[in-house]
Protein backbone atom coordinates (compact mmCIF):
# COMPACT_ATOMS: atom_id res chain seq x y z
CA UNK A 1 0.00 0.00 0.00
CA UNK A 2 0.67 3.31 -0.42
CA UNK A 3 0.44 4.86 3.17
CA UNK A 4 0.98 8.92 4.41
CA UNK A 5 1.67 8.95 8.30
CA UNK A 6 1.37 12.44 10.18
CA UNK A 7 3.14 12.55 13.18
CA UNK A 8 6.08 10.78 11.92
CA UNK A 9 8.60 11.91 14.37
CA UNK A 10 6.34 11.49 17.52
CA UNK A 11 6.83 7.83 19.59
CA UNK A 12 3.13 6.24 17.91
CA UNK A 13 4.19 7.90 14.51
CA UNK A 14 7.92 6.44 14.54
CA UNK A 15 6.68 3.22 15.10
CA UNK A 16 3.79 3.02 11.73
CA UNK A 17 6.64 4.49 9.97
CA UNK A 18 8.87 1.97 10.46
CA UNK A 19 6.62 -0.61 10.90
CA UNK A 20 4.81 -0.37 7.68
CA UNK A 21 8.07 -0.24 5.72
CA UNK A 22 9.20 -3.41 7.56
CA UNK A 23 5.84 -4.67 6.05
CA UNK A 24 6.78 -3.59 2.54
CA UNK A 25 4.77 -0.19 2.37
CA UNK A 26 5.56 2.76 0.63
CA UNK A 27 5.57 5.28 2.83
CA UNK A 28 5.47 9.72 3.48
CA UNK A 29 6.40 11.17 6.05
CA UNK A 30 5.13 14.27 6.74
CA UNK A 31 7.04 16.30 9.23
CA UNK A 32 7.92 19.71 10.50
CA UNK A 33 11.77 19.15 10.80
CA UNK A 34 12.83 16.62 8.65
CA UNK A 35 16.30 15.69 10.74
CA UNK A 36 14.08 14.76 14.12
CA UNK A 37 13.01 11.97 11.77
CA UNK A 38 15.05 8.71 12.91
CA UNK A 39 13.58 6.66 10.61
CA UNK A 40 14.93 4.99 6.82
CA UNK A 41 14.17 3.23 4.05
CA UNK A 42 14.63 2.74 0.22
CA UNK A 43 10.14 3.10 0.14
CA UNK A 44 10.22 6.19 2.51
CA UNK A 45 9.18 9.51 1.12
CA UNK A 46 9.67 12.46 3.43
CA UNK A 47 7.92 15.76 3.05
CA UNK A 48 8.41 18.80 4.85
CA UNK A 49 5.34 21.03 5.32
CA UNK A 50 3.01 23.11 7.86
CA UNK A 51 0.63 20.72 9.12
CA UNK A 52 -1.69 23.56 9.72
CA UNK A 53 -1.82 24.45 5.69
CA UNK A 54 -4.24 21.87 3.93
CA UNK A 55 -3.14 23.37 0.89
CA UNK A 56 0.66 22.10 1.33
CA UNK A 57 -0.65 18.93 2.67
CA UNK A 58 -2.61 18.07 -0.52
CA UNK A 59 0.81 16.47 -2.28
CA UNK A 60 1.36 14.92 0.81
CA UNK A 61 -2.12 12.44 0.47
CA UNK A 62 -2.79 12.18 -3.26
CA UNK A 63 -2.88 8.52 -4.54
CA UNK A 64 -2.44 7.11 -1.74
CA UNK A 65 -4.24 4.34 -0.20
CA UNK A 66 -4.49 5.73 3.04
CA UNK A 67 -3.53 8.20 5.65
CA UNK A 68 -2.64 7.24 9.58
CA UNK A 69 -2.30 10.30 12.00
CA UNK A 70 -0.20 10.08 15.20
CA UNK A 71 -0.61 13.39 15.93
CA UNK A 72 -1.50 14.90 19.47
CA UNK A 73 -0.46 17.17 22.14
CA UNK A 74 2.87 16.56 23.31
CA UNK A 75 1.83 18.63 26.81
CA UNK A 76 -1.16 19.92 28.20
CA UNK A 77 -0.16 23.64 27.23
CA UNK A 78 -0.66 22.13 23.30
CA UNK A 79 -3.95 21.16 24.09
CA UNK A 80 -5.85 22.10 20.95
CA UNK A 81 -3.34 21.78 18.41
CA UNK A 82 -5.14 18.09 17.62
CA UNK A 83 -8.09 19.27 16.53
CA UNK A 84 -6.86 21.98 14.16
CA UNK A 85 -4.30 19.62 12.47
CA UNK A 86 -6.47 16.77 12.01
CA UNK A 87 -9.00 19.71 9.68
CA UNK A 88 -6.17 20.44 7.86
CA UNK A 89 -5.68 16.56 7.03
CA UNK A 90 -9.29 16.47 6.38
CA UNK A 91 -9.15 19.07 4.33
CA UNK A 92 -6.02 17.43 2.27
CA UNK A 93 -7.90 14.55 1.54
CA UNK A 94 -11.15 15.51 0.76
CA UNK A 95 -9.30 17.93 -1.92
CA UNK A 96 -7.66 14.82 -3.30
CA UNK A 97 -10.24 11.97 -3.32
CA UNK A 98 -8.36 9.65 -0.20
CA UNK A 99 -10.70 7.97 2.20
CA UNK A 100 -9.41 6.01 4.62
CA UNK A 101 -7.62 7.47 7.96
CA UNK A 102 -6.82 5.72 11.05
CA UNK A 103 -5.48 8.18 13.91
CA UNK A 104 -4.88 7.34 17.52
CA UNK A 105 -6.60 9.06 20.25
CA UNK A 106 -7.23 7.93 23.97
CA UNK A 107 -8.87 5.85 25.58
CA UNK A 108 -10.78 8.11 27.87
CA UNK A 109 -12.12 9.59 24.71
CA UNK A 110 -13.95 6.52 24.58
CA UNK A 111 -16.75 4.35 26.69
CA UNK A 112 -15.12 2.69 29.58
CA UNK A 113 -16.09 -1.03 30.18
CA UNK A 114 -19.52 -1.68 32.03
CA UNK A 115 -18.02 -3.89 34.15
CA UNK A 116 -14.74 -2.07 35.33
CA UNK A 117 -13.81 -2.26 38.90
CA UNK A 118 -14.03 0.52 40.91
CA UNK A 119 -9.98 1.03 41.04
CA UNK A 120 -10.09 1.29 37.12
CA UNK A 121 -12.86 3.80 37.30
CA UNK A 122 -11.15 5.83 39.95
CA UNK A 123 -7.95 6.24 38.05
CA UNK A 124 -9.94 6.63 34.79
CA UNK A 125 -11.34 9.19 36.83
CA UNK A 126 -8.41 11.19 38.00
CA UNK A 127 -6.70 10.77 34.30
CA UNK A 128 -9.10 12.29 32.72
CA UNK A 129 -8.97 15.35 35.50
CA UNK A 130 -5.76 16.33 35.23
CA UNK A 131 -5.66 15.72 30.99
CA UNK A 132 -9.08 17.44 30.28
CA UNK A 133 -7.69 19.72 28.18
CA UNK A 134 -6.24 17.26 25.83
CA UNK A 135 -9.05 14.83 26.18
CA UNK A 136 -11.73 17.85 25.29
CA UNK A 137 -8.83 18.38 22.42
CA UNK A 138 -9.25 14.53 21.19
CA UNK A 139 -12.83 14.50 21.67
CA UNK A 140 -13.34 17.82 19.44
CA UNK A 141 -11.05 15.46 16.95
CA UNK A 142 -13.42 12.26 16.81
CA UNK A 143 -16.32 15.05 16.71
CA UNK A 144 -14.35 15.89 13.16
CA UNK A 145 -14.28 13.23 12.08
CA UNK A 146 -17.50 12.14 12.73
CA UNK A 147 -18.51 15.11 10.91
CA UNK A 148 -16.28 14.29 8.22
CA UNK A 149 -16.81 11.72 4.73
CA UNK A 150 -14.05 9.41 5.75
CA UNK A 151 -13.78 5.55 6.65
CA UNK A 152 -11.90 6.83 10.01
CA UNK A 153 -10.94 4.37 12.73
CA UNK A 154 -9.96 6.27 16.10
CA UNK A 155 -7.05 3.68 17.93
CA UNK A 156 -7.84 4.77 21.96
CA UNK A 157 -4.42 3.53 24.02
CA UNK A 158 -4.66 4.02 27.89
CA UNK A 159 -1.07 4.98 29.01
CA UNK A 160 1.74 4.22 27.14
CA UNK A 161 5.10 2.79 27.54
CA UNK A 162 8.48 2.83 25.46
CA UNK A 163 8.68 -0.78 25.02
CA UNK A 164 9.09 -3.75 22.11
CA UNK A 165 6.57 -4.49 19.83
CA UNK A 166 4.65 -8.25 20.95
CA UNK A 167 1.66 -7.58 18.71
CA UNK A 168 -0.33 -9.42 21.82
CA UNK A 169 -3.28 -7.03 22.50
CA UNK A 170 -6.38 -6.91 23.35
CA UNK A 171 -9.21 -5.03 20.88
CA UNK A 172 -12.57 -4.28 21.21
CA UNK A 173 -14.40 -2.26 18.37
CA UNK A 174 -16.75 0.57 19.99
CA UNK A 175 -15.28 0.00 23.50
CA UNK A 176 -12.65 -0.88 25.66
CA UNK A 177 -10.83 -3.71 27.10
CA UNK A 178 -11.87 -4.89 30.76
CA UNK A 179 -9.37 -3.29 33.18
CA UNK A 180 -6.46 -2.70 30.51
CA UNK A 181 -4.33 0.03 31.89
CA UNK A 182 -1.15 0.18 29.37
CA UNK A 183 0.29 -0.47 26.10
CA UNK A 184 3.35 -0.33 24.29
CA UNK A 185 3.43 2.27 21.76
CA UNK A 186 4.78 0.13 19.12
CA UNK A 187 1.84 -2.21 19.97
CA UNK A 188 -0.91 1.00 19.01
CA UNK A 189 1.24 1.23 16.45
CA UNK A 190 0.61 -2.31 14.74
CA UNK A 191 -3.04 -2.08 15.85
CA UNK A 192 -3.39 1.13 13.66
CA UNK A 193 -2.10 -0.70 10.93
CA UNK A 194 -3.80 -3.78 11.22
CA UNK A 195 -7.29 -1.59 11.42
CA UNK A 196 -6.52 -0.52 7.64
CA UNK A 197 -7.83 -3.87 6.31
CA UNK A 198 -10.40 -4.29 9.08
CA UNK A 199 -13.74 -3.12 7.72
CA UNK A 200 -15.23 -3.48 11.18
CA UNK A 201 -13.29 -0.86 12.37
CA UNK A 202 -14.60 1.50 9.77
CA UNK A 203 -16.17 4.59 11.66
CA UNK A 204 -15.26 3.01 14.85
CA UNK A 205 -13.09 3.89 17.82
CA UNK A 206 -11.37 1.02 18.99
CA UNK A 207 -9.78 0.47 22.33
CA UNK A 208 -6.55 -2.02 22.72
CA UNK A 209 -4.77 -2.42 25.37
CA UNK A 210 -2.55 -5.27 27.25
Amino acid sequence: MRLTVFGATGGVGGEIVRQALHAGHEVTAVVRDPARLTVTGERLHVVRADLSDAEALRGAVTGRDAVLSGLGARSRRAAGVTARLTRAVLAAMAAEGVRRLVIVSAAPVGPAPEDDGLLDRALRSVVSAVLKDVYADLRETEAELARSTVEWTSVRPPRLLDRPLTGRYRTVVGGFPRGGRTIGRADVAHAMLAALGDPATVRQGVGVAY
